[in-house]
Parts: structure tokens; C-alpha cells; sequence
């Protein structure tokens, strides 16, 4: 008898078909589309919106955690879109 590590290959190259997608992307970034999306939807004919603003619709369109999380952190006040963007991680300019 050897000492050779035992490995199970039968699985490691199985297809991965119907295997649902899931819309969010992988890693520790949130999707920051919909961060973008938000902001330009908030800011529209607006120059300055609270973060309790910004909050509140973000919580009403379901974004995910973590940038949920990243605008509760902002300090109350206003924003302008560049402000709000910079400091969230989007890119609405």
C-alpha cells in the first residue's frame, strides 16, 4: 500500500447544463448598474437629494445588501449625483 491522496473524479468534470444564472455578479462587488440605475432615476431634474432619499429608494428597489449597507454609511445630508456616485462606487457622472 501507497500514500497517495484518493480523489473522486467521477463529479469534477460533470456539464453544468440547467444550472439557473444567477443575476448578480460573482465576487464581492454588488451589481453597480443597479446602484447607477437608481441615481439617475433619483436624479433626474434634481441637483442635491438627502441619503435618507437615496436610502428609502434604494431600500424600495431592492438593492442588494451590501450597497444597502454603503449608503446607510453615508453621513446625513445632501448630495449631489458626482457626490452620491463618487462615494458609493458608482458611475453616474
Amino acid at each position: 500500500m501507497t500514500d497517495r491522496p484518493v480523489a473522486d473524479t467521477s463529479v469534477a468534470d460533470a456539464p453544468v447544463a440547467g444550472v439557473p444564472v444567477a443575476d448578480e455578479p460573482v465576487g464581492d462587488e454588488p451589481d453597480i448598474r443597479r446602484l447607477d440605475d437608481l441615481l439617475e432615476d433619483l436624479y433626474h431634474g434634481q441637483e442635491r437629494i438627502t441619503q435618507a432619499t437615496i436610502y428609502r429608494r434604494a431600500v424600495a428597489a431592492e438593492l442588494p445588501a451590501q450597497l444597502l449597507t454603503r449608503i446607510a454609511a453615508l453621513p446625513e445630508g445632501e448630495y449631489s449625483v458626482d457626490e452620491a456616485a463618487d462615494l458609493l462606487g458608482g458611475s453616474v457622472t
